[in-house]
């Protein structure tokens, strides 16, 4: 049977038989070991004789090839060892992206970040379930370190490999009348005379950092521990605050992000552990924010 272009078409049982029966001594036996009929096995190798226009096997006791069917025969060899190397391959991948990965992240990522990439993961790879867990960023960190957590998405990973998400850069956080709410950017100096109001976690380090390249004092009115009690004091007009901008969803509308100068940002690097090796699960969903949509992780 001529296919397109000249050539013949050959499909993947006519030569699984012929290698079986070649491999057996005959049809009958042949027929066992592929788990089909004696006629089926027969059939399949004469269409293939019959695509090639010359026979292949003498039918003979046991059978032996042809001129023509010897020098085929190493050739569809290969051709089924390549398609079940294919077929293993496409196994392999689906045991190693299926699973439970145990990811973890501070409360301003989860509700500010992971939504879309939950979202990707879920239509990309539906065979991995992901378990959220939230907490602060040193948490993140020590569940990651005690396989408490398979994945986690760190700030500024010191070192070891993993896949930027974002880059997150720093604002101020003003009540809607404040004098500087209108202002396009506002330098750290600017808010000097306001008690500045702190949640103590990963970001702090980040703040002193902006104070430092602006050549202000670092000095801290209020320390809190929620988030929620930052932004609630803000509302009252007890201070205003510098958050990172994946904070931007947590903010009421009677509040305003400003960016902050000196300019300042962090990474958000989802990554696996550094000391142990990656469940092949969490190597498939750092491997897939290379083919996030543009703007998937934005933060605008």
């Amino acid at each position: 049977m001529d296919g397109e272009g000249g050539g013949v078409a050959l499909n993947l049982p006519q030569l699984r038989a012929f290698v079986a029966v070649v491999d057996a001594g005959g049809f009958g036996t042949a027929a066992a070991d592929l788990g089909l009929s004696q006629s089926a096995v027969s059939h399949a190798v004469a269409s293939l004789e019959r695509t090639l226009a010359a026979p292949l096997i003498v039918r003979s006791t046991p059978v032996r090839t042809t001129a023509l069917g010897e020098v085929i025969l190493p050739h569809a060899r290969s051709a089924l060892a390549a398609t079940d190397a294919i077929c293993d391959a496409a196994t392999r991948h689906d045991a190693a992206t299926g699973g439970t990965v145990r990811l973890a992240a501070t409360p301003t990522v989860c509700q500010g970040l992971l939504p879309s990439l939950l979202r990707h993961w879920s239509e990309h790879l539906p065979a991995i379930r992901i378990r959220v867990f939230e907490g602060s960023g040193e948490e993140t960190e020590t569940w990651l370190a005690s396989a408490a957590a398979d994945a986690a998405v760190v700030v500024d990973p010191s070192a070891g490999s993993g896949a930027l998400l974002v880059t997150d850069p720093f604002f101020a956080l003003l009540p809607q009348d404040h004098p500087l709410a209108g202002e396009e950017t506002v330098h750290v100096a600017d808010l000097a005379d306001d008690p500045l109001i702190l949640s103590p976690n990963g970001c702090e380090r980040h703040i002193r950092t902006i104070h430092r390249l602006a050549g202000q004092e670092y000095t801290p009115a209020h320390r809190v521990r929620s988030l929620g009690t930052l932004i609630s004091m803000v509302q009252a007009g007890l201070g205003v605050s510098i958050l990172p901008e994946v904070s931007r969803p947590l903010i009421p509308q009677d509040l305003v992000l400003v960016p902050v100068t000196p300019h300042h940002s962090r990474r958000l690097v989802l990554c696996g552990p550094r000391k142990r090796p990656w469940p092949p699960a969490v190597r498939a969903l750092v491997d897939s924010v290379g083919r996030l949509p543009t703007g998937a992780t934005s933060l605008v």
